[in-house]
């Protein structure tokens, strides 16, 4: 049939058109639910959002050299790296001195250059406080009062620390710097630690993951066969850690676990130990995986736990009734079936232990120090917060790499977390 006349539209009962009235109410529906979620999302934005994108941007900006030295900044901006200082350069180095030095901004100035180039804080405020008495050529007056001011080393730190934008700062985070003619090269071996720190970062939170998995899938499978009411009064002492503050067991390993402790005066005590063989387990790499053992072994647990729980045990029945043995039973029936589990924990694992600092910092001596406790240094006593934030960038699209390969390789949509 053709040329058939449209029924005529539906109205409510206020006399507005159905599909008006729909859309208003679809438009209402939203407005409830995204003021019903904006208090979250302000927080997030507030809390999470906003302070990694401030980190992401003081790690690639610095303006303490640039915006108090105006006129060498200048000078550098119109030369070409690796080009000598010539008595332009010197009298406008000679002006921002005096000018720093008046402003009490000089400091600021030589803790800039001392990032790139060590001991030149104190070059910068003993000069800057007779700047204002040098008198022209400056490029004499300036190296007779210390002769620093000729190193070409020197220029070639300041014309780094010139620069307000600029990727120098991961340069650093990765052991790499620029020679005088802007070229990237690595900086001197006694000067390498954060690469050999991220890679003892990650190279120990692999370590406390394995480790986690094979110690904790045991008891997470106890826990998941015995009866409920037995299952229960065990699974107290798996949570107890979490109902204990992270110091008080930290502190508490160190009474175990040090020379005089309770590990070693037991083994002396049996005679396993001489009195002069005590075993060092404090304030080194041992003392820090221990401990960080204890505290982030539930995170494996727990996981493991809510999947083996849901696992049917006919399957296992059916299988050793086909005459599969146990061990073929465990690893072609039981085993695939824990894996959300155990990507959920090892992922868990790994990304605490990568930002693990209070532990590390307590127990870990020299040699347990991870790159965390590097990136609270920046921030605490060196006050070298552009490299703390490049380094805590640099972990964070580490761990973001990882998961990204973990939702590749495994599928982030296996992963069950209870």
């Amino acid at each position: 049939m053709t040329g058939a006349n449209p029924g005529p539209a539906a109205i409510t009962v206020d006399g507005v058109p159905l599909r008006v009235a729909l859309a208003r109410a679809g438009r209402r529906g939203r407005l409830r639910a995204f003021l019903l979620v904006a208090p979250l999302l302000a927080f997030i934005l507030v809390s999470f959002v906003v302070p990694i994108g401030q980190m992401l941007f003081r790690s690639v900006h610095n303006p303490a050299f640039a915006a108090n030295m105006p006129r060498i900044t200048a000078w550098f901006a119109a030369t070409r790296p690796g080009t000598g200082p010539d008595e332009a350069a010197f009298a406008a180095l000679a002006a921002d001195l005096a000018e720093a030095a008046r402003a009490r901004t000089i400091g600021v100035v030589g803790t800039r250059v001392n990032y790139e180039m060590a001991g030149t804080r104190s070059l910068f405020t003993a000069t800057g406080r007779k700047a204002a008495g040098l008198a022209p050529p400056y490029a004499e007056s300036l190296p007779a009062a210390d002769r620093a001011w000729a190193d070409p080393a020197l220029w070639g730190a300041m014309r780094i620390a010139s620069r307000a934008l600029g990727p120098e700062f991961y340069l650093a985070a990765v052991d790499r710097t620029r020679a005088e003619d802007g070229s990237i090269v690595p900086v001197p071996p006694d000067r390498r630690i954060h690469l050999a720190l991220f890679a003892r970062t990650f190279a120990l939170s692999l370590a406390i993951t394995l480790i986690c998995l094979v110690l904790g899938f045991p008891v997470a499978h106890l826990l998941a066969t015995l009866p409920l009411r037995r299952s229960n009064l065990l699974m107290i002492l798996v949570l107890l850690p979490f109902w204990t503050s992270l110091l008080v067991r930290t502190t508490a390993w160190i009474a175990i676990l040090q020379g005089q402790g309770v590990v070693n005066s037991a083994l002396v005590g049996l005679g396993i130990l001489a009195e002069d063989g005590r075993l060092e387990m404090m304030y080194n790499r041992t003392g820090t995986i221990v401990a960080m053992l204890h505290i982030l072994l539930p995170f494996v647990i727990l996981p493991l736990y809510s999947v083996m729980r849901s696992i049917n045990p006919s399957y296992a029945r059916a299988a050793r009734s086909l005459g599969a043995t146990s061990w073929t039973t465990f690893r072609r029936i039981y085993l695939p079936q824990t894996l959300p589990g155990m990507g959920a924990g090892a992922l868990l694992v790994f990304i605490l232990a990568v930002g693990y600092y209070i532990t590390p910092a307590l127990v870990g001596g020299a040699s347990g120090q991870l790159i965390s406790n590097m990136i609270a240094f920046h921030m605490q006593n060196s006050l070298n917060w552009s490299l703390a934030a490049a380094l805590a960038t640099l972990l964070l699209v580490a761990v973001l790499l990882l998961y990204w390969l973990y939702d590749r390789l495994v599928g982030i949509d296996k992963m069950k977390l209870g």
